[in-house]
Formats: C-alpha cells, sequence, structure tokens
C-alpha cells in the first residue's frame, strides 16, 4: 500500500463586523466631510496617497462612482518588506455615491500579494431610519491568508494591529473633518433634487488639492452666511436636527440602533469599553442566535459574559452558551425569581443576602460561612433546594447589576461578594456538604460566568487552607484571580476593606457602622432533619418539574411522537432544541393508530445506552402515500437552533412528530468520500442527535383568542431574551389549509404579545 503525503497550504482567516456608528450630523454634511480625506488624510499615517482609476456619474447627477488605488505605507517590519519586495502595499477602493437614496457603499480589496493574501471590506454610510439628521456607519472586513513566505502569523498579527488602529480612528477623522466644515462656516449641505443642475466634470485629478466630488457636486456645500437663500430647505433639516434626541439614557440608545443592530455608544455605555476585535465578536455571535434561535436571544451583556470567559474566542464561548440556554431552559431557570420560595429554614439559617454596593457601584452580597451549619441546611432541605437558592441569587445578581448599570450610568455586569469565615471550622468539612459546594461552584462556573467582580475573604482561620484546597481546582483560573484574601484583623488596615466598601456601610459585626439584615445563622435543629428517602424525592421533584422532554435519534433510529386528534381544527404547537448534531423534522397523519411505542435497542449502533429516550411509532410495513401521509414539508434544523411552530390539523386521526437524523449529502463531484464521511464512519458518537422538546394542542375554541389557552401554552423563551419572536424557519402555518393562516398569524401574534408580557426581562 502506497501513503502519498499532502502538504496542506496553511489559511488563516479572520472576519470582522462593525456595531453601528451614529454620527449625529446629516448625511450630505458626513459625506462633505469623508471627503477631505483624499488624495491623502494626515490623521491616518499610513495612507500614502490615492489616485483616481475611474469615475463617472450618471445624467441626472444622483449616482456617482469612483474608483482609487489607494497606497499603504504597513508598518511592518523591515526585514519582512525586504523579503516581500514591496515598500507600499496597495488597495482598490470603489465607492458608489447615491444621493437620491442617501448612501455611499464602499468596496475595497488588496492589489498587492493578492494571491497570498485576501482582504476585503465593504462599509455604508446611510441615512438613519429613526432621524433623518443623523447618519449611520456600518463595516465587515475578512481577512484570508494564505502563505507569506512563512510569516503566515506575524502577517496576521500585523493587519489586525493595523486595521484595528484604522478602526478606532476612523469615527475620529470624520469628526475631526466635520468641526473643520464647521470652523469654516459650513453647516449645512442641501439634498439632491431631480431639478439639481450637474456641471460638467473635470478630468480626473489625483494631485487635485480639492477632491473630485466637491469640485462637481450637485449640491455645493454653503455657509453660515448663505444659508439664507436656501431657508426652506436648511429650516427642514434644523428642524430634524434640532429635535433629534441625545444618546443618554437607554431609551434613546436603543432607538438610535436600526433593524436591531448594536449601536457603538449603547456598547460603550451599556456593556464597556471594548476593542473593535471584541465587538466584532460580540455582534457576530449576536448575529448568529438571532439566526439560530429566531430571535430568542440573551441579553448583550449575558453574550458578552461568556465571551469574556473564553478570551472572545467565538466557537468556544457559543459552545458554552448554547450549552447554558438549553440548561435554563430544560430547568425553568428563567422563572426562578418568580416561582422559588425558600423554606423557613433558609430564611433562619441561611446566612447570606444582598447589602447595598462596593466602591464600584457593583451589588455587594455578604456571605457568613463561618456561621453557616452546612450540614444541618443539607441534612434539613438537601443539596438541590440549596441549589437552587444559590441559582436565585445569581438571578437576582444578575437583575440588580441591570438596575445599577442605570443608576450610576456606566456598565456594571458583575458583583462583590465578602465571604466572613469567622467561626470557620472542621465542622464544615462534612464531605457531603463539601460534595454539594462542589457541585453548586461547578453548575455557577458553566452557567454564570464572569459574573463575580471580586471576592473579599475575610477573617480566614488555620482551617481555611485546607478547604481551599478542595475547592480551588473546581473555580476557573480567572475567577482565582479576583479573590483576595485577610487573615485576622488585616482587613482593617491600608489596602484593606476600606479600599473596596465605603466606609459608611461596612457591616457592624465588621466593625462598621451600618446594620446588616444577614441572619446570625446558628445550627439548623436536628428536629428539622430529613430522611435520606425523603430528600431523595424532594430532589427528583424539584429538577424534574419541567415541561421538555429529552429524545436521543440515531442513524435509522429516529425518535416519534403520536398526538391524537378529534377536533379536525385543533393546533399542534411544538418548541425544541437541537442540543446535537443535524436532525430532520417531519409532521405525518394516519387514521391507523400506529403501533403501541418500541424502544430501539440500538443493537445496530453497536452501543446499549438504558437511559436512552428513544421511541419509533411508524412501522416499517407502512407505506407513505396509503399507510400515512406528510402533511408538512421536511424542516432541516442545524446544531444549536431552536425552533418553534404550529400547525392547524385538517383531519382528525394520528398525528406523529419525527426527528430524524439528517444524512449529509454525498459529494457529487467524485467518488471519492469526503474526510467528514469517512470521520462520522469511524465514531458512534457522530451518527446520534439530541433534542429537548414540548408540545402542546389547542382546540379551536380556545385557539380563536382565548387568553386562557394562551397561558396553557407554556413557553422556553428565555429570560435573559431581550427581544421574542416566532420561528420564521419552522414553517408554522399549515401548508394544507388555507384558510387557517390568519388564524395561524393571530396566534402566534398573541402568544408573543402574551410571552413578552409575562417575561419581561
Amino acid at each position: 500500500m502506497t501513503v502519498v503525503g499532502v502538504t496542506v497550504t496553511p489559511i488563516m482567516v479572520q472576519k470582522y463586523q462593525s456595531p453601528v456608528r451614529v454620527y449625529k450630523h446629516p448625511f450630505e454634511l458626513v459625506m462633505a466631510a469623508y471627503e477631505r480625506r483624499f488624495p491623502t488624510c494626515h490623521l491616518i499615517p499610513m495612507f500614502v496617497n490615492s489616485d483616481v482609476v475611474n469615475e463617472e456619474t450618471s445624467e441626472d447627477g444622483s449616482t456617482h462612482r469612483i474608483e482609487r488605488r489607494c497606497a499603504l505605507d504597513v508598518d511592518a517590519p523591515r526585514l519582512l518588506k525586504r523579503i516581500a519586495g514591496v515598500d507600499y502595499v496597495y488597495f482598490i477602493q470603489k465607492n458608489t455615491l447615491n444621493r437620491k437614496e442617501r448612501t455611499l457603499h464602499i468596496e475595497s480589496h488588496n492589489e498587492t500579494f493578492s494571491n497570498r493574501v485576501v482582504v476585503h471590506e465593504t462599509c455604508c454610510y446611510s441615512v438613519h431610519p429613526e432621524n433623518e439628521g443623523w447618519t449611520c456607519f456600518e463595516q465587515t472586513a475578512s481577512l484570508d491568508i494564505k502563505s507569506f513566505f512563512g510569516f503566515e502569523s506575524t502577517v496576521e498579527k500585523i493587519a489586525m494591529k493595523q486595521y484595528a488602529s484604522s478602526i478606532n480612528k476612523g469615527k475620529e477623522i470624520i469628526e475631526f473633518y466635520l468641526r473643520e466644515l464647521e470652523n469654516e462656516g459650513v453647516t449645512h449641505v442641501p439634498r439632491w433634487t431631480c431639478s439639481s443642475i450637474c456641471p460638467a466634470l473635470p478630468a480626473p485629478n489625483s494631485l487635485s488639492a480639492t477632491p473630485p466630488e466637491l469640485q462637481h457636486t450637485s449640491t455645493p456645500a454653503v455657509s453660515a452666511s448663505q444659508t439664507a437663500d436656501t431657508k426652506d430647505g436648511a429650516s427642514q433639516d434644523a428642524k430634524q436636527d434640532s429635535g433629534a434626541p441625545q444618546a443618554d439614557s437607554l431609551l434613546e440608545i436603543l432607538a438610535g440602533t436600526p433593524e436591531d443592530k448594536l449601536d457603538a455608544d449603547y456598547i460603550k455605555r451599556y456593556l464597556g469599553d471594548l476593542t473593535p476585535l471584541q465587538e466584532s465578536c460580540l455582534i457576530r455571535l449576536r448575529k448568529w442566535l438571532q439566526e439560530t434561535h429566531k430571535g430568542k436571544i440573551p441579553k448583550d451583556e449575558h453574550i458578552l459574559r461568556f465571551l469574556r470567559a473564553r478570551d472572545f474566542n467565538m466557537d468556544k464561548a457559543r459552545e458554552i452558551l448554547c450549552q447554558s440556554l438549553t440548561w435554563r431552559k430544560q430547568h425553568q431557570v428563567d422563572y426562578l425569581l418568580e416561582t422559588w420560595n425558600p423554606p423557613q429554614v433558609l430564611q433562619d439559617y441561611y446566612t447570606g443576602g444582598w447589602h447595598h454596593h462596593d466602591r464600584d457601584g457593583r451589588p455587594l452580597y455578604i456571605l457568613r460561612l463561618g456561621h453557616m451549619d452546612t450540614k444541618g441546611l443539607v441534612r434539613a432541605l438537601g443539596e438541590e433546594s440549596l441549589l437552587r437558592h444559590v441559582l436565585s441569587i445569581n438571578e437576582e445578581g444578575l437583575r440588580r447589576c441591570e438596575e445599577n448599570t442605570k443608576v450610576f450610568g456606566r456598565p456594571i455586569s458583575c458583583w462583590t461578594c465578602l465571604v466572613d469565615l469567622e467561626g470557620l471550622n472542621m465542622r464544615h468539612l462534612w464531605r457531603p456538604g463539601v460534595k454539594a459546594l462542589l457541585r453548586i461552584i461547578e453548575v455557577v462556573e458553566a452557567n454564570y460566568p464572569e459574573t463575580l467582580g471580586r471576592l473579599l475573604i475575610l477573617r480566614a482561620p488555620r482551617v481555611f487552607p485546607v478547604l481551599w484546597t478542595l475547592v480551588s481546582p473546581f473555580i476557573d483560573e480567572n475567577t482565582r484571580k479576583k479573590f483576595l484574601i485577610y487573615a485576622g484583623n488585616d482587613y482593617q488596615g491600608p489596602g484593606g476593606l476600606v479600599d473596596y466598601i465605603d466606609k459608611e456601610i461596612i457591616p457592624d459585626f465588621l466593625g462598621g457602622e451600618c446594620m446588616c439584615e444577614v441572619p446570625e445563622g446558628g445550627l439548623v435543629p436536628k428536629s428539622m432533619y430529613r430522611t435520606p428517602e425523603e430528600l431523595e424525592n424532594e430532589d427528583v421533584r424539584l429538577w424534574t418539574e419541567t415541561i421538555y422532554q429529552s429524545a436521543s435519534i440515531f442513524k435509522g433510529a429516529p425518535h416519534e411522537l403520536v398526538i391524537e386528534i378529534i377536533d379536525a381544527a385543533s393546533v399542534i404547537t411544538w418548541d425544541f432544541d437541537v442540543c446535537k448534531g443535524d436532525i430532520v423534522f417531519n409532521i405525518y397523519h394516519s387514521k391507523r393508530a400506529p403501533q403501541p411505542p418500541r424502544k430501539d435497542p440500538l443493537g445496530t449502533h453497536g452501543i446499549t445506552s438504558p437511559g436512552v429516550n428513544n421511541v419509533q411509532l411508524i412501522d416499517k410495513s407502512w407505506t407513505l402515500g396509503q399507510d400515512y401521509s406528510m402533511v408538512e414539508s421536511p424542516l432541516t434544523c442545524k446544531e444549536g437552533e431552536s425552533v418553534q411552530g404550529s400547525h392547524i390539523t385538517r383531519w382528525p386521526g394520528f398525528y406523529i412528530l419525527q426527528w430524524k437524523f439528517h444524512n449529509m449529502p454525498a459529494c457529487s463531484a467524485t467518488n471519492l468520500p469526503r474526510v467528514d464521511d469517512v470521520l462520522a464512519t469511524l465514531q458512534v458518537s457522530s451518527h446520534k442527535c439530541k433534542v429537548m422538546f414540548y408540545t402542546e394542542v389547542l382546540g379551536s375554541e380556545d385557539f380563536r383568542g382565548s387568553m386562557t389557552s394562551l397561558e396553557s401554552s407554556h413557553s422556553g423563551f428565555s429570560q435573559l431574551s431581550a427581544a421574542t419572536t416566532s420561528s420564521n424557519h419552522s414553517q408554522s402555518s399549515s401548508m394544507i389549509s388555507s384558510h387557517g393562516h390568519e388564524e395561524v398569524y393571530s396566534y402566534q401574534i398573541l402568544l408573543c404579545r402574551h410571552q413578552m408580557i409575562s417575561m419581561l426581562c
């Protein structure tokens, strides 16, 4: 057998997506400022010069196209420039200005080394959709490095550094030229009109001091003294500009974000200072969630926490975020603050509570761990009740962060925890208690990353190093860096507690003057202890209170669910998440009742999994079109997607919902198997998919507008979601019942409205 070695060319791909940047100036004035960047710009040192290659204007003067060849002096090591054999890097920039539509589209790509490195950028200036006196700017870019003399990694770093720097300066440059125009007396540029006369175009000249666009613009800029001649046009813009809201509140900033896109001012005000690449990661992950989760996406600050937890690695952050969203949905964590009522024993003996805020405005949580009877609480309540209580504390922390962000006028996304260890002894090292603590830490670390801003550990006794040795391996390294540990009374001196908490709110039990309402704690009476059997039953009840079911799908073994319909005009609704793999969702109808559910033994897969839920109902002897029929077109769903929809039944009988393994189409260009197909045959796990689903049937009388039926239609929509929309890809309206389209649409609107009211976040 001959082994052929294949050399794989390294390919590095970087992508960038900007937030929406808003200039609070009219489009025409921004365009006048933009054109001052050419033929060169002293504010961009690496921009050496630009030559006009091609230029044309439409007959009515509304559209102007110009192509430039731009020379850039990239800040790169001299050795790399000598190896490459170039002094300047040349780019081709094509601009299309549509004065009628008030848009400028910019497209640029590199001419130098285009066979080794591909840089592609698109930008767009447009009128703000909510305020015609403002201008929006967006840009996307991609960098593909195929090969570069063995310096691919170096070129990537240089390119990203230069690009990030130019992005940061982009808005500053436009603002600079806007101020320059204002100093020259240019405060208004009239809009283009059909009656405008377009003068003859001068010959393109790259050395012209005045940009070509300004030489022949059909609507020249006018100074402050000239505005009287264009009073009507100016007054219209002036009214718009004077009535423009200032982006100093959340409502106004959100109003300045067109088409549910992120605004740069909103990011700075509510999310913090992010680098351009960090902004890009946030926007791209947010866009992916919008596409796959059909608009039910977490709030931006929550997405940002997961990105920070994985150092803005998109793939890693997306994976843990999707797992967390599924976990929240399955265990109804979104409703915890509404439904969880702490038992009296927790209210009396759990020595923790919220207490004002620290110097940075972060919510402050105080835990007197040394006074807590962990053994008594575990014996009286069980591990699951304690976990739920801790989760409710974290949910309350998220809510307080949002409130403090509004109160203090700056982004606050985490809280400070003060742990008092006075009284900690070997009793706290009770093994079941430590086990419960480790599990709580594991769950919190996985689902509430980057929520702990600082942990102040006070009065640590000698036994603390033992507990720290047991616990620290389960805590993320970035989280451990936020720990500050004080032994004895060290916290009272310089560099102690007063550096992080105002003296006025230091609790009384720590030598302060502020009364703290955290319970004193103490030993839980043994009369409140419960038997292991009672605790086990309680634990099962707590964590099985979910309306969702899980199912596994294998290649050749779909999961099927039967719904019997008596009333022909009923509505079948569904809500499911694809947790693993790609699946195909089908709905069938049959007049015959399917055979009793049979579990797939999975023998054909060579594995045994007693806990797997996999039910098959359609008999192999049945013929499609005779024994049963398809009532909806198949819907292919990718891993990570969340799908909701509904189907109006036309006939009584048995409706079968089927989740089927999605077979990837074979490569038609060659008979050779693809690498992915070969690897898939070697891994049994690749033949397994997993879904989490919920279904409900609404009667026709309830369907026609009854809020009672809508309330019974439980939702898996996340409380962390900032927006809720119906699935556009689930083909929810029946393709058979043409008279039911309006009813399905009205049902979805009412359902969305009810969900948004009941789950305000």
